[in-house]
């Protein structure tokens, strides 16, 4: 099973079609299973196409560009966040090449109204006659005082449906590298980091420098995770759109991986 999670930065990118293409490209070339997307916006008054989806939502014209490709057996599931830039609505999105069997979308924070509301996208897919769920997270920041990421974490922690197994796919805002902090916190509620299980891996940078959020950084970090609740066998887990491993097309890398299931 090939997996993969990206944050997107949507519409916010210069050459962003330019981008959509590489990102359509390399989805046909990897034929990923299920896709986990963060930041995934549409203009607040573009033309609905169906339920919340307009028709300039950044996932459908993902769909768009690969049904040029030929490539059609995606099944979408997006959900609203928060207004993110001025615009723009915000929301998070999971792609999936296998039925989707239910779909849920969850707020974490206490806040709905702000640009600090937190939502998360479910997906329950049937995969070789099992169920899995798998979670697309944006998180926020763990010393923020406004919506402390704890409470969301707590918030997702409880809405998990641990009848069959889950992963957590996205962008987390909290370095792997950061000692009794978010990262820690996940892990330390029986979720195991599938870049720590893979056989093959690279340096699992997802950010180097100054992004939207991070003003101030200075160092690499590995923010971007798929997290899973069972300790499976992963072959590899790679970072991609980086510009050594594909071109970059966000102001994060994504993380690909393969897991034997």
């Amino acid at each position: 099973m090939k997996l993969l999670t990206l944050n997107c930065h949507s519409w916010q990118e210069e050459n962003q079609m330019e981008k959509i293409k590489t990102l359509a490209n390399t989805i046909q070339e990897k034929s990923y299973d299920v896709i986990a997307l963060q930041e995934v916006s549409q203009l607040e008054d573009g033309p609905i196409v169906y339920d919340q989806l307009k028709k300039n939502n950044y996932a459908l014209v993902l769909l768009d560009e690969l049904k040029q490709l030929g490539v059609t057996d995606y099944h979408l599931v997006w959900g609203f966040a928060h207004m993110g830039y001025p615009g723009y609505e915000e929301g998070l999105a999971i792609l999936s090449k296998h039925p989707i069997t239910n779909k849920e979308i969850f707020f974490v924070t206490e806040g709905r109204n702000t640009w600090k509301a937190r939502s998360i996208v479910c997906a329950t897919i049937q995969y070789n006659e099992r169920l899995l769920s798998f979670y697309s997270c944006h998180l926020g920041w763990w010393h923020d005082e406004e919506e402390p990421c704890k409470f969301q974490m707590d918030s997702l922690l409880q809405k998990l449906d641990r009848s069959h197994p889950y992963f957590l796919m996205g962008d987390f805002n909290n370095s792997a590298d950061i000692r009794d902090e978010g990262y820690d916190y996940l892990l330390s509620n029986g979720l195991y980091d599938t870049y720590k299980l893979a056989e093959e891996k690279d340096s699992g940078i997802t950010v180097k420098g100054k992004i939207a959020g991070w003003d101030e950084n200075k160092q690499d970090l590995r923010i971007d995770l798929i997290l899973s609740s069972d300790e499976v066998k992963v072959l590899s887990s790679k970072v991609i759109f980086n510009g050594e491993h594909k071109p970059v097309v966000s102001d994060h890398y994504g993380v690909e991986t393969e897991i034997s299931m």
